[in-house]
């Protein structure tokens, strides 16, 4: 009789990431700290030393809120306990969402009944520029068809602030304020920003009611909402948290096997601001490794058809103004240049001179040629893997494009928020069922 003998193999060995993952795991309280500490300092030097006047609103309001948060989870380091409701990592959040995101929101749309737009005061600004260009674009919309001004048209040389660098779509968040503002409580109460905010949250929620995640693990909510990035644009800005809650929907309705739902939500992604366009190619891969080919048919069909319904009525009212808006201006080819050039990798290394110039082109082409590379060779089946990397690609982007904005890195934020919720289901869907 013979015996047989299995083979078992040794463990692999754990690299520098695995042990790096299992001591952040093994002392979240103190990683929650640290977070909160680092937020906390932020949020005081915005305060102390920034120009713009919503800034240090939210940065005096933002350090109260991320105090509290660190001193809380300080007091649970100390008890050495958790259980029962103030012994909640929960608690310190909803600090900070008080504290450094209603209270500051609330403030900044209360100062801004004073009248302070369009002056070229960024000290007195409760709202920042594209909070009031949104605003204007509807009541453009609504009264010449377009949302763009004709900067070739004026009867002066054009600035800045006559510039809109978003999609038709995006004019949607202003149309409350030009059909119901005029008093101060509809003023107040029509704010885009509130727009924003709320279509954010309705967002959030949806995605996380599509991704079925059973609980949202407190680290994706600190990447996604306690975030300073995510907190200071929900209080001066906002746009941008309501085009990533969108496009949040868009991957959870591909994850679920919903294409031509997810080609719809993409096209309002895409026609409120066209940078984001990057998503839409990890998504098709998406649908195409989960359903195949007849899939990606009908999702890139919906895509464009959606967006050409959205884009072509207004592009033909006056196409010049189009281009010169939406692609010309955010390419640093307009009339007027663009204000975006905070000190990024991308902007320094360009503003050395010509090649400088072509050194960062190069090096965002070639960023965008490995990411294409790892989307082929390594295509996303799950929500999560294709949050990863668009999250990858649009930091990338951020960090490497020669006229770019700090406060996009909030993309990458909160996407990989996102993604731990998304991994979190998954999980769940992947545990096998005692029949």
């Amino acid at each position: 009789m013979t015996t047989e003998r299995t083979a078992v193999r040794p463990p692999a060995p754990a690299t520098a990431l695995d042990r790096w993952r299992a001591l952040l795991a093994a002392h979240p309280l103190t990683v929650d700290l640290v977070f909160y500490l680092g937020c906390t300092v932020y949020a005081i030097a915005l305060a102390v030393t920034n120009e713009f006047y919503g800034f240090r609103i939210w940065g005096s309001c933002a350090a109260f809120g991320y105090g509290f948060a660190a001193a809380h989870t300080g007091w649970l380091i100390a008890a050495r306990r958790q259980g029962g409701q103030l012994r909640s990592r929960w608690v310190g959040l909803a600090g900070i969402a008080v504290l450094s995101m209603l209270l500051p929101l609330t403030v900044l749309v209360i100062r801004r009944l004073t009248g302070t737009d369009w002056l070229n005061t960024p000290f007195s600004w409760s709202a920042q520029p594209e909070v009031w260009v949104i605003e204007r674009s509807a009541s453009l919309l609504l009264d010449h068809g377009t949302p763009y001004v004709d900067v070739a048209a004026l009867a002066r040389a054009p600035e800045v602030n006559d510039y809109t660098p978003y999609g038709p779509v995006m004019a949607v968040f202003g149309l409350p304020r030009a059909l119901f503002g005029g008093s101060p409580v509809a003023d107040a109460l029509t704010d885009a920003r509130l727009m924003f905010v709320l279509t954010a949250c309705v967002c959030a929620w949806l995605t996380i009611r599509l991704s079925r995640t059973p609980r949202v693990p407190v680290r994706a909510a600190q990447f996604a909402m306690a975030c300073p990035l995510t907190a200071l644009t929900w209080a001066v800005a906002g746009p941008d948290l309501a085009i990533v809650g969108l496009m949040l929907v868009a991957a959870a309705l591909a994850a679920r096997d919903r294409p031509v739902a997810s080609a719809i939500v993409l096209a309002l992604v895409i026609s409120a601001k066209l940078i984001v366009a990057p998503a839409a190619v990890v998504l098709a891969v998406l649908v195409f490794a989960r359903l195949g080919g007849r899939a990606l048919a009908r999702f890139l069909t919906t895509t464009v058809l959606a967006c050409a319904v959205l884009n072509v009525p207004v592009f033909l009212v006056n196409p010049r103004a189009f281009v010169e808006h939406v692609i010309r201006f955010p390419a640093g080819l307009g009339q007027v240049t663009s204000p975006a050039a905070s000190p990024l990798p991308g902007y320094l290394i360009a503003s050395t001179g010509p090649a400088g110039k072509v050194a960062a082109f190069v090096l965002l082409a070639g960023a965008a040629a490995a990411i294409l590379v790892w989307l082929l060779r390594r295509p996303p089946v799950a929500g999560s893997d294709a949050l990863w990397r668009i999250a990858v690609g649009l930091g990338a982007f951020t960090l490497l494009t020669p006229a770019t904005r700090f406060g996009y890195l909030v993309y990458p934020c909160v996407l990989l928020g996102a993604m731990l919720c998304f991994r979190r289901a998954e999980a769940g869907d992947a545990r096998p069922t005692s029949s």
